[in-house]
């Protein structure tokens, strides 16, 4: 084979490369955006506000804001809920928080089951169903604004691919013109 040719070849295959590259990196700049921002749009509806700061200064077990909480939530005192990471810290640090003291250390099944156990209509029956209801509403918002926080981190996950794949672009698109240079070079006698 003509060592033109083979240079031709690579050169091609190179500017194949470069413009998949090129149209992978976009489309994970797409996926980012679009994560971004229903991410940032779904959690700004639901209007949720972290606790302001002077609430983290009288921090105790029992009460809105436990000693655990602080370095988690704190840093995002007073603020309104929109991000992924956001979604994370008050799902898993203040939500969790709650339901585990509301609960008892127990899960809304575990709760349920005891709840169901107990003959209907009695006070102890009426309060096991409060907190059962207390701990499904506060259990179904963890695990939405846990799906948030996943699909936040799904859209941080394309940002960085969108970056290797343009990363790569330059690559391959330095090393098609250096082909092509050479390919340019080679005379049309010269056999690999």
């Amino acid at each position: 084979m003509k060592r033109k040719t083979f240079d031709g070849i690579l050169a091609i295959v190179g500017a194949g490369l470069t413009i998949f590259f090129i149209v992978a990196g976009s489309l994970g700049l797409w996926a980012y955006s679009f994560a971004n921002s229903n991410v940032h749009n779904q959690l700004a509806e639901q209007q949720i506000v972290f606790p302001p700061a002077s609430a983290f200064a009288n921090a105790k077990a029992g009460s809105e804001i436990t000693p655990s909480m602080i370095p988690e939530v704190s840093q995002y005192a007073g603020q309104q809920l929109l991000t992924g990471k956001q979604a994370e810290a008050y799902a898993d640090h203040f939500i969790a928080v709650h339901l585990d003291e509301i609960g008892g250390g127990k899960t809304y099944s575990q709760l349920s089951t005891a709840a169901m156990a107990l003959p209907k209509g009695s006070p102890e029956y009426t309060a096991a169903e409060a907190t059962v209801q207390t701990v499904f509403q506060g259990t179904t918002l963890r695990g939405l604004l846990l799906e948030a926080y996943a699909f936040w981190q799904m859209g941080q996950i394309a940002l960085y691919a969108s970056i290797a794949c343009f990363a790569l672009a330059v690559v391959m698109l330095i090393f098609t013109i250096l082909g092509f240079v050479h390919m340019r070079r080679t005379s049309e006698d010269t056999e690999i």
